[in-house]
Formats: C-alpha cells, structure tokens, sequence
C-alpha cells in the first residue's frame, strides 16, 4: 500500500548569496531527513543562494547605480547553472537517501544566455533525475528588478507513491490558472514555495486546498540581520534598513478539506516533519472536483503553452 507519505518542510536560512555553503547546508538536511525515513523534502523559494532582500532596503528602483549593479552581479555569480552541474551532489543524494527533493533556486540557464536568472523551482525525483525545473511565471513587484519571467516548460507534475505532486512558486500560488493547469494534470498534492513569512502562507495554503481538495504544503525560508555574511557587498547598507527579522518563516500544512494538519512555524529552524494519507484526497473528491465532475468544460476551459522560451533556435 502506498497511501501514505513522509514529508519533510526544511525551514531553513540561507548563508546568503554564497551558493557552496548554502550548497552545504542543503545537503545537510537532506541528510538529516533522510534518516528520519522523509520521502520527500521540500526547500523554500530562492533558497539557494538567497531572496534578493537588498532591493527594498537600498533603494533597488534607482538606475545605473553601483550598488545595484554590483549587488545583482554578485548574485547572480553565486546562481544556479543547471547545464553545469551545480546540483549534482543534490541529485546523487536523493538517489543515494531514495528522497524526493522540490528546491528553489536561482537558476543561471545557458538556453537564456547564462546572464539573466530565473526563480525556479526544481523536483528532483528519488533516483536523482531532474523532472522538471518550473521557472517563476511572473516575478513579484521588486523581484522583476533582478529576476526574469519565466515560461510554462515547468508546469509539470510527478507521481510518487499514490500522489501527484506539483509545485509554484510564491505569488504564483495566487494566480488561478496556472493553479487549474495543474489541477487539470490530476494534481492532489500542492507544493507552494516561499521565500518566507507566514503573511503569506496563513492564509492560501488553506484556500488552495479548500478549492483543490488537495492535500498543500508551504514551506518558507528563514532570515534575519544576522544571516548577512561578512564580505556582502554593501553589507553597510544593507543593514542600515534591515529589520531584525526578514522572513520569519510560516512553514505548514493543509489538509483537503483546508483544515490544518501544521499550523505555521515561526521563527524555528529545522526540519518539520509530517505523515499524509492519500485516502483524504478521495474522501474530500466525493463532493467536489475542480477538475472533475465539478467542472464545465463544455463552457471554459484552459490553453497553457508548455513549451520552453528561448531567443535563438538553431536548426
């Protein structure tokens, strides 16, 4: 029987915009979850290498300036170049744990150039093969300063066990198609990535699967003033308009009937863990389906492009 799964909500901060040490850290708890028998582990939005927090602090809007220039550079230096194989060692630890690993990443991909980043989220499955890299449709407000748009290559969804298990990242939660475009591949297991905070999770992790009847899964990062390294580049500045706590985390989860099964951690580092038990999904199906026998597709139904966006095609 393969009704029920182990999951694992790694609510942890980055050692921020240094790619080999937050690697480091990742490893970590992959490690420490696997020991724990977790089937999946799930990473926040732009955890590796970090959420870019300088653009509300130092003035991010401001053209042609040094400390926007030299910032963005430095990220984007400590980025996520797939083709390159910066996530091998994560691949071979999920196969060698037999875990399934969503990550958020900047990522660096050479089919853009290699200079622009993408927020995106990763679903490496338990043998170590990427299934799907899902760039962030729209970025939000401040993130479109340093972040590019992405495409619908990565809506996408896994089987493990009797699940099917899907994933967007933060503010794409509440963007009601890509949502259906998910629901409409049978997701019933939702994964929503942040980069933290529970003003975002409190409230749409329940909404998302009241409306899915899906089981859904927030997990957030962590940071604070004290998670700036040394050697940042304008650390001065930076931390002239930080607050004491950044992102204070908000990881948690929901069952299909939108009711808690983890309420939101705050402010904790660590692993939280949890069981999930397919059965909910088809108790709380019986009632209503979004894409189901609750639905009209007679009337409205949902186009996505799937295909991966590039500028140059060779032939």
């Amino acid at each position: 029987m393969n009704k029920t799964l182990k999951i694992a909500m790694a609510q942890i901060a980055p050692i921020w915009l240094n790619k080999e040490a937050t690697l480091q850290k990742i490893e970590n708890s992959i490690n420490e979850a696997a020991e724990s028998k977790s089937e999946l582990i799930v990473f926040g939005e732009a955890l590796l290498p970090g959420y870019p927090f300088w653009l509300a602090l130092t003035g991010g809007a401001e053209w042609n300036t040094a400390i926007n220039k030299e910032l963005h550079a430095h990220y984007v230096n400590n980025s996520i170049c797939i083709e390159k194989g910066d996530l091998n060692s994560i691949c071979q630890l999920a196969k060698k744990n037999n875990i399934a690993i969503y990550l958020g990443i900047m990522e660096r991909p050479l089919d853009r150039g290699g200079h622009s980043i993408y927020a995106s989220l990763v679903y490496i499955d338990s043998t170590g093969e990427i299934q799907s890299v899902h760039r962030k449709l729209q970025p939000t407000y401040d993130e479109r300063l340093t972040w590019s748009p992405g495409d619908g290559n990565g809506l996408q969804v896994h089987s493990l066990k009797d699940f099917t298990v899907g994933g967007l990242n933060c503010w794409e939660n509440w963007m009601p198609l890509p949502r259906a475009a998910l629901y409409g591949l049978g997701e019933n297991l939702h994964i929503a990535v942040w980069p933290g905070s529970d003003h975002n999770t409190k409230d749409i992790t329940r909404f998302i699967a009241r409306e899915s009847r899906s089981y859904v899964v927030s997990v957030s990062s962590l940071m604070s003033r004290n998670d700036f390294p040394e050697g940042t580049p304008h650390l001065e500045a930076i931390l002239q308009n930080a607050p004491e706590t950044l992102a204070n985390g908000g990881s948690c989860i929901a069952g299909p009937d939108g009711e808690w099964i983890v309420e939101p951690v705050l402010n904790k580092e660590g692993l939280i863990i949890k069981d999930i038990d397919f059965s909910r999904v088809l108790e709380e199906r019986q009632n209503f389906d979004p894409v189901g026998h609750y639905s009209r597709p007679d009337v409205t139904k949902l186009m996505v492009n799937t295909e991966r966006q590039s500028t140059v095609e060779f032939k």
